[in-house]
């Protein structure tokens, strides 16, 4: 078995052997410029395009004039929320969003506060979902738009999107998902789940980086919004920029394939993860389970292990690609702010591990995740005081640690 093994697929994911395939003569023989209209190299450009267009409009239940390419879906979620923000101020400028959602819906939102908008902020319950309870009390007449995830990067938590949507339809406002973790992993219907702007990634679902999509719903109701990025006016003049045909091209094959191989990539990456966790229960004590048991993505499993510190346990099984957070904010040493709207506390956010199950992993890779964890997680509580300290019996609660003694 090659080392070392990849256990990060909420981060990234490697590229399908098959979507390098589709994608390789789009980088040497049609190279035209999707929008040169005037010669058979531009043509044949724009004619894989709208395969891809297709081909994503397939995997999630739309029509393909309602596909956007973007670079990913940071920008995305930029031109959703800025251009939904922009488009209908004068209906209202209030947004209901969470505390949970991955960092670019946060400091989109923020961004948007300074510019006078003002938004609410939901908390999650303990297993991360947002409920739709907490949405309906959040709404008001002045709401233009609700942005939620589909499904959270870090703890694979489900939202109930199909019972939100319905609301906003039926409240007359937009709905705005996050679908990024969840294309490829649980079945996307925009049409059934009462979507009406839905963002995706090509690295996340064994595509190209630098490429992804923004689903823009056209009728019942037709979402307008304000380009983010001016220019020659490309699709639809909502995202001005010559197309990166090689990567969109990766991108349509890569949900052809999510959308064809989604029950068969389901079942083999919940076995592995269901798998790992019950060996890692049955071989270690204080171990929890971050996020919702009944309500989360097949590939996704996230952990605190009591009495160890995140990034020594992360060190401790350096043969094994894992995250303590999102890949997007895994350079900061502040505990995750997913696990802290839980209502995690510091201790245990800190010990948190994720670990991402994908088409690629296998039962040895898992075997061989298992072993190292564990023994790592023995070897680095062995130094641990409180962990002695719990093994003796003693109720940490009733330490008095300034003194040393205990009350």
């Amino acid at each position: 078995m090659k080392l070392p093994i990849y256990f990060d697929y909420q981060a990234t994911t490697p590229m399908d052997p098959r979507v390098l395939d589709a994608m390789l003569p789009y980088f040497t023989e049609v190279f035209g410029n999707a929008a040169s209209r005037s010669h058979a190299f531009g043509w044949k450009a724009e004619e894989a395009v709208e395969n891809a267009r297709a081909q994503i409009a397939a995997a999630i239940g739309a029509n393909p004039k309602e596909i956007v390419f973007t670079s990913g879906s940071t920008e995305a979620i930029n031109l959703a929320i800025k251009g939904v923000a922009e488009m209908y101020a004068e209906k209202g400028k209030h947004i209901v969003t969470s505390l949970v959602e991955h960092k670019a819906v946060l400091d989109t939102c923020k961004h948007l506060e300074k510019n006078g908008y003002e938004v609410t902020y939901l908390t999650p319950e303990k297993t991360g979902r947002i409920t739709l309870e907490a949405v309906k009390a959040a709404l008001r007449d002045d709401t233009i738009l609700v942005a939620l995830m589909w499904a959270n990067n870090e703890i694979g938590t489900l939202n109930p999107v199909r019972e939100i949507g319905a609301l906003c339809h039926e409240k007359g406002v937009l709905f705005f998902s996050d679908a990024t973790q969840a294309v490829g992993k649980v079945p996307v219907d925009v049409e059934a789940d009462h979507v009406d702007l839905l963002c995706l990634s090509g690295h996340k679902i064994y595509g190209p980086k630098g490429v992804g999509c923004l689903y823009v719903r056209r009728k019942n109701p037709r979402v307008r919004l304000v380009a983010q990025i001016d220019g020659g006016g490309h699709e639809r003049g909502m995202r001005s920029g010559t197309l990166n045909v090689p990567g969109i091209v990766g991108l349509g094959k890569a949900c052809e394939l999510a959308r064809t191989d989604l029950e068969k990539d389901a079942k083999h990456a919940s076995e592995l993860r269901d798998y790992f966790e019950s060996k890692i229960f049955a071989a270690l004590d204080h171990v929890h389970l971050n996020g919702d048991k009944d309500h989360r993505l097949p590939t996704n499993s996230n952990l605190s292990f009591k009495y160890v510190e995140g990034e020594s346990m992360i060190m401790g099984i350096k043969d094994i690609a894992v995250s303590s957070g999102s890949a997007c904010t895994s350079a900061s040493l502040e505990p995750s702010h997913v696990l802290r709207a839980m209502g995690v506390g510091d201790e245990l956010a800190h010990s948190s591990i994720r670990f991402g199950f994908g088409r690629f992993t296998t039962k040895e890779q898992v075997d061989f995740a298992v072993e190292h964890v564990v023994a790592a997680v023995k070897r680095l509580r062995e130094l641990s005081p409180l962990y002695e300290m719990v093994q003796e019996g003693i109720d940490l609660s009733t330490v008095n640690w300034q003194g040393g003694g205990t009350h």
